[in-house]
């Protein structure tokens, strides 16, 4: 399979953000549903948490930017793990957009950040 996917089809949005029609196919990427969100109001495709880092590396990282490299490495081994999860969602980005949601604050350090890196390859 070819795996070379343009950048602009991986897009990231936080769960709270109203979703758009330029969002394409919307992935939830967390393990835990967003607190406050409806899932009638999310147009979200379909939730994999299983890609989701696992909790105790979640529970770990708890966005503290100080463990963001260590997150980043950590996170990539869990992935590594879920070959066939990262084939669809890779099949899913060559076919239109793909919007990767996540509920995190922090827009640049979260596991939706590390996924988009590893699926761009």
């Amino acid at each position: 399979m070819n795996t070379n996917i343009p950048a602009d089809r991986v897009r990231l949005k936080r769960a709270y953000e109203a979703p758009s029609a330029e969002d394409g196919t919307r992935i939830l990427v967390d393990r835990l549903w967003p607190r406050g969100v409806r899932k009638a109001d999310a147009a979200i495709a379909d939730w994999m948490k299983d890609i989701a880092p696992s909790t105790e590396l979640r529970k770990w990282f708890g966005h503290d930017p100080e463990k963001w490299e260590e997150f980043r490495r950590r996170y990539r081994a869990e992935l590594a793990q879920h070959g066939p999860d990262l084939d669809r969602l890779r099949e899913m980005a060559q076919a239109g957009v793909l919007t990767l949601v996540y509920a995190a604050h922090d827009e640049t350090h979260n596991d939706a950040v590390v996924l988009r890196d590893v699926l761009l390859g």
